[in-house]
């Protein structure tokens, strides 16, 4: 019989914890909350303090009697869900449903399921921190608040279904704001002049600068050819040789947000799934036999960037046995704290550096390795010396005109020899080499070829785009920022294209109704010192009950605003100026979960439906008088024809853009790469592109 109940949240986590502490201490799992906020009600009495009316969740009544009947038997309990705000407040309504004296040395905590820590954290147990507790209650309670205020009239003036948050109203917004810019953005036309030189049988590119005296931005092609004009010839003097040596420094370890930011980039991975997956390398993996069941990185929820000694020790050890001395880290390099980090734990790290991804091969999947591999090679560079880059600039000038070549490369690789870490548009840094040049020497012009270019409206966001300027703002937290990317694709609020977001109809109404009614809901500032002030909270510095009091208060009357005042939205079934193709009646227009569709007016005896063709506003440029829309194909995949099909069988995989190319007046489409999008011409006889954007 065992002497120590221990509990935990996940039976992942309880088998691992379970093997280190031995035979007197039994562990089991709550399987995550046992208790909460009722579904059916608000369950917040705002009479009376806010008080809240916590049951059982449902489906957890076996659960919690299993857990009752066990806690009898034991000595002692231990309560050892996750070190944050959540896992606090997990140990504390298991404390309250098995009678547990929450000041009493019951709580420990760790971060990460290894041996070591584990045993550790059991020597050092602690009452429960109800600064903790409180906090998680009070966005609970205030998330409760706005939900279940603001929904039931959106179901009432909109349709059954909608939901509104303070943090998902809120990541809406941007995207809804961002797809704003974009369609009041005016394209700006500039040019560059790129230049190829040689000196001697070596050959380098160069751009044109402008004077010697300053940089000059080109704007149009008669200032282009007007600087064409003024050379003779193709010898150009070296003006000015500028040599520097640089350091670039590794990224820090990761934290929720930067894992989550750096694993779309490089691994093409969801912030939902890479979460996943993290919990399962946080919570054990069975290495087999000689080790059992071990967790292999360190609590995933976390906005900090610090490393305990001990990692630093044994990755030092490894770096210097793997690659010598002279890539260990010789100075502590200050990490800049993110907006509201809490410092709570340690960064997202491996929990043994010695654990090689190579060595997990066959005991993770394919993906569980990837992410695996991705924190370890960012731990690890992160220990290590920073780069060294020899920089030169070189400025070649004939007459007024001046041309500039940059050439870098790396001296010493440092932390590259391991990980470099990604970018939101995907630029490399690679090694240009240039020749030996000095002052007074003198290089031929072998090309010289002015190019037309048009600035690019800002890009749509994708998930890592959005999460990284959430966390810059003060929006949410690690552990909401996956659910709540979830949340507003699943209410049918966006949809993704090439893995951006785009509002759909449905969240623009939304959107604009939360913006008339609950202004502060959507007020970035309003939303970021919400933050704050549950942060005031967790450090024992606000009462809880004051903090949703000041919010609730004016929330109240905007509420019964609303309910008085907003307009129903009447989405009606629109002629769509067709007859079903099977049963004859009229086709009417109807909003869905990802925007308008056709349907069938004879609906539920016929349940026929289609896409809505959509019009881009270019003209066919075959027959001259059909408009181009866009399709789909019958495996889902978008193409581009004209509407006066079959007449005109013009038909284009690319997307046709309503502005001729430049040089021969053909067609231009956007073609998707690797590397973004890129404007080209479909002439086959003209070079025309533009350079790639994300």
């Amino acid at each position: 019989m065992a002497d120590y109940l221990v509990i935990v949240e996940s039976p992942a986590k309880a088998k691992t914890i379970e093997r280190y502490l031995g035979k007197k201490y039994k562990v089991k799992a709550s399987v995550g909350h046992v208790r909460d906020l009722p579904r059916s009600q608000m369950g917040i009495d705002t009479e009376n303090n806010y008080t809240p009316k916590y049951i059982t969740i449902r489906g957890k009544g076996p659960v919690l009697q299993e857990l009752k009947t066990a806690a009898k038997k034991a000595k002692k309990i231990y309560l050892a869900a996750d070190p944050d705000r959540e896992g606090e407040a997990i140990a504390w309504h298991l404390a309250t449903a098995l009678n547990i004296d929450i000041e009493s040395d019951c709580r420990v905590v760790f971060n990460e399921i290894t041996k070591d820590a584990i045993l550790e954290s059991f020597k050092h147990p602690r009452p429960i921190n109800m600064d903790l507790v409180d906090a998680q209650q009070a966005r609970r309670m205030l998330d409760r608040l706005v939900g279940y205020n603001i929904s039931p009239i959106l179901w009432k003036k909109v349709k059954k279904g909608l939901s509104a948050g303070r943090v998902q109203s809120v990541a809406l917004r941007l995207i809804i704001d961002r797809e704003n810019e974009i369609k009041q953005f005016i394209p700006e036309e500039y040019w560059t002049i790129d230049a190829a030189f040689a000196k001697g049988a070596k050959s380098f590119d160069a751009l044109y600068y402008g004077t010697a005296e300053e940089k000059v931005k080109l704007t149009n092609e008669a200032q282009v050819q007007a600087i064409l004009k003024q050379l003779k010839g193709d010898d150009f003097t070296v003006q000015s040789v500028t040599k520097k040596e640089r350091k670039r420094n590794a990224a820090p370890s990761f934290t929720t947000s930067s894992l989550q930011q750096e694993a779309a980039r490089k691994l093409n991975f969801r912030a939902k799934k890479t979460m996943m997956l993290a919990q399962q390398l946080y919570e054990g993996i069975d290495l087999g036999k000689k080790e059992g069941i071990v967790g292999l990185i360190t609590y995933m929820r976390t906005d900090s960037t610090r490393v305990s000694e001990t990692a630093k020790t044994e990755a030092v050890a490894y770096i210097n046995d793997k690659y010598g001395e002279e890539f260990i880290a010789t100075t502590e390099r200050q990490t800049k704290k993110a907006t509201n980090s809490q410092d709570a734990h340690e960064a997202i790290r491996p929990t043994s550096t010695m654990r090689a991804p190579e060595t997990l091969k066959t005991v993770l999947s394919r993906d569980q390795l990837r992410l695996y591999r991705l924190i370890w090679e960012r731990f690890i560079a992160s220990q290590m010396a920073p780069a060294v880059l020899d920089t030169v600039s070189v400025d070649l000038q004939q007459g007024d005109v001046v041309f500039r070549a940059n050439g870098s490369q790396v001296k010493f690789p440092g932390f590259m020899k391991v990980y470099i870490e990604g970018s939101d548009d995907q630029k490399e840094e690679k090694s240009t080499y240039l020749p030996d040049m000095a002052e007074g020497d003198v290089v031929k012009a072998t090309e010289i070829e002015p190019k037309q270019h048009f600035t690019q409206p800002p890009p749509r966001f994708s998930e890592a785009r959005l999460v990284k300027t959430m966390e810059e703002l003060g929006i949410g937290r690690p552990s909401t920022y996956a659910p709540t990317l979830d949340t507003i694709q699943r209410r049918g609020y966006v949809t993704l294209d090439a893995k951006r977001f785009i509002p759909t109809e449905l969240g623009e109404i939304v959107h604009q109704l939360v913006l008339e009614f609950f202004p502060d809901i959507l007020n970035i500032e309003f939303t970021a010192q919400m933050e704050r002030d549950l942060d005031e909270v967790e450090e024992g510095n606000r009462k809880w009950v004051d903090v949703i009091d000041a919010f609730y208060q004016d929330f109240e009357k905007h509420v019964q605003h609303a309910d008085a005042e907003m307009e129903k939205v009447v989405i009606k079934d629109e002629p769509a100026g067709e007859d079903c193709e099977k049963c004859g009646s009229p086709m009417v227009y109807k909003l869905g979960r990802y925007g308008k569709f056709m349907a069938c007016s004879n609906f539920p005896e016929c349940r026929n439906t289609k896409a809505i063709v959509k019009l881009i506003g270019v003209k066919c440029p075959d027959c001259e008088t059909g408009e181009i829309v866009e399709r789909k194909s019958k495996t889902r995949r978008i193409f581009y024809g004209c509407n006066q099909y079959p007449e005109c069988e013009f038909v284009s995989w690319d997307k046709p853009i309503a502005r001729p190319c430049p040089k021969c007046e053909s067609l231009l489409v956007e073609k998707k790469l690797k590397k973004g999008i890129q404007i080209k011409c479909t002439n086959d006889e003209c070079d025309y592109e533009e350079a790639p954007v994300q």
